[in-house]
């Protein structure tokens, strides 16, 4: 199942590669992400838990930045198991930064396999949900970037 997607954050490409390239910071505009780790340097695990149509899902993940081209690209692998039931997640994304005048363009292509329980809800589901977290992922970031108002005089 593949996913892309765009979008646009007001501020220089090199402070969004800084800030996307900071997994403290990426996760904390990911809805669900829980208990982050580092084990190793560009590998990462944390618990996932996302609710998908009807059902709540929990997922042991590690994220492993396989390759980092500053401040262009980043690639990364993501395995995951559901925790309670049986299944298996598997990702890679490539993520891309263009400047776009004063502001940073982020394209997206994710390719994901769901095998179990999960996979079995359907790809219409599963895209749906995918669309939501990226609207949600975009708000945040979007909002860390945001000039902080100045206050009346």
């Amino acid at each position: 199942m593949k996913f892309s997607g765009e979008l646009t954050v007001k501020a220089p490409r090199a402070e969004v590669y800084k800030a996307v390239r900071d997994a403290r910071f990426f996760a904390s505009c990911v809805e669900g992400v829980q208990d982050l780790q580092e084990t190793a340097p560009d590998t990462y695990s944390a618990v996932f838990a996302t609710k998908v149509a009807y059902m709540n899902f929990k997922f042991k993940v590690t994220v492993q930045v396989v390759r980092a081209d500053e401040p262009n690209e980043i690639e990364a692998k993501v395995e995951g198991m559901p925790l309670g039931i049986v299944g298996r997640l598997a990702a890679t994304s490539i993520t891309r930064l263009t400047e776009a005048g004063d502001e940073t363009k982020i394209s997206y292509d994710v390719d994901a396999a769901l095998a179990g329980k999960l996979g079995s809800i359907g790809q219409p589901v599963l895209r749906s949900k995918a669309k939501e977290m990226e609207r949600q992922f975009a708000a945040r970031l979007a909002a860390a970037f945001a000039a902080p108002e100045t206050p009346p005089a």
